[in-house]
């Protein structure tokens, strides 16, 4: 390998670190616009006297589990909901035998401005547009 074969290598693997840091602090800034969306939900439904539900996840199975959460379902099929606490949870967990006897623990994730981005159910929006039906709902 020559040296400019050398350099040019370095410098892409740099170019690409400096890529992967941008699109990541691009996700930090939506998970935070997003996070004021769910902030001022979770004080409209409490307004509203909208109780948080008991929480279901899916196994990748396809068995239903309980979990140790409540708050509102979002989408219809139930894979996605914004938890008492605020946090935003995607319901589609691993799991076997002991999850669906005991259930699971959920973990939240960054909440994104569009839900379902890059999935093929067909239900995708903004995050606004699925908390304000969410309201309208009661």
């Amino acid at each position: 390998m020559t040296m400019a074969e050398d350099k040019q290598g370095s410098s892409r693997a740099d170019e690409a670190a400096v890529r992967a840091e941008l699109a990541a602090g691009a996700e930090r800034m939506e998970s935070a616009k997003a996070q004021e969306l769910i902030d001022v939900f979770l004080t409209e439904a409490t307004a509203a006297g909208l109780r948080p539900e008991p929480l279901r996840a899916t196994l990748y199975s396809g068995q239903s589990v309980k979990t140790d959460k409540r708050g509102w379902y979002l989408r219809k099929n139930r894979s996605v909901a914004v938890g008492e606490d605020g946090c935003y949870y995607i319901l589609t967990v691993p799991g076997g035998l002991k999850e669906r006897l005991r259930g699971v623990q959920l973990r939240p994730s960054p909440p994104p401005l569009i839900v379902g981005k890059g999935g093929r159910d067909g239900e995708t929006g903004d995050l606004s547009e699925f908390l304000t039906r969410r309201l309208a709902q009661g």
